[in-house]
This record gives structure tokens, C-alpha cells and sequence, in this order.
């Protein structure tokens, strides 16, 4: 029969065991999980890497389009400030000559009346 030290031993021997089968068991799944991941990253970057060299050029594409377009605001604001110096012109030109030919309009339309007036006055003078 066995002695209670030797029983002792026994099942701290088991125990030792069992966990060591345990750990084993914990160790071959991490390392599993370990180089799914790694293949997972490698797969994620080469399809990253194509990706980003297409936004790099993407990017590039819109700074050029950019730089387009604030050449063509500048030119149209240009355009702008010359249309607006044209409009200036042009209403001092055309504004000038008609505020002139209105005032004359209506100085030969006081001028008739006050004609037309003094020509009734004569009439009314030469009946009587």
C-alpha cells in the first residue's frame, strides 16, 4: 500500500500534468492565432500597399486640378474687375448725354407751354 506522502505526490504529479497539458493545449492555440494574423497583416498589406499608391495618385491629381481651377478664378475675377471698369464707362458715357437730352426735352417742353400760353393770351386779346 501506499503511504499518504507517496498519495500526496501521486496527485500533485497528476495535477502537474493535467496542467501541463492545459498550457500545451492553451500554447498550440495561440500559436495558431499567431500566424493567422500574420497571414491576415501580410494579406492587408499587399492590398493596402496598391490602394495607397492609388490615393497617392489621386491626391496628386486633385492638387493639379486645384492649382487649375485657382488660375481660372483669377482670371475670372480679372475678367470681372474689366467688366466692371467697362460698366463704369459705359454709364458715364451713355448717362451723360441722357440726363442732357432729358433736360433739354423737358427745357423745349416748358419752353412750348409757356408759348403755347402767351400764344392764348394774344388770341383771348385780339377777340376782345
Amino acid at each position: 500500500m501506499l503511504t499518504a506522502g507517496e498519495v500526496a505526490g501521486l496527485i500533485v504529479a497528476t495535477a502537474w500534468a493535467v496542467l501541463v497539458c492545459f498550457l500545451a493545449m492553451v500554447l498550440v492555440r495561440l500559436a495558431r492565432l499567431l500566424t493567422e494574423t500574420t497571414k491576415m497583416v501580410s494579406d492587408l498589406s499587399e492590398r493596402v500597399v496598391p490602394l495607397l499608391e492609388d490615393v497617392t495618385a489621386t491626391v496628386g491629381e486633385a492638387n493639379r486640378q486645384l492649382i487649375a481651377v485657382e488660375a481660372i478664378a483669377k482670371d475670372v475675377k480679372q475678367v470681372s474687375g474689366h467688366v466692371v471698369k467697362v460698366s463704369d464707362v459705359t454709364q458715364s458715357l451713355v448717362t451723360g448725354p441722357l440726363i442732357k437730352v432729358a433736360a433739354l426735352s423737358h427745357g423745349i417742353k416748358q419752353a412750348l407751354r409757356v408759348r403755347g400760353r402767351s400764344n392764348l393770351r394774344m388770341l383771348e386779346r385780339r377777340r376782345r
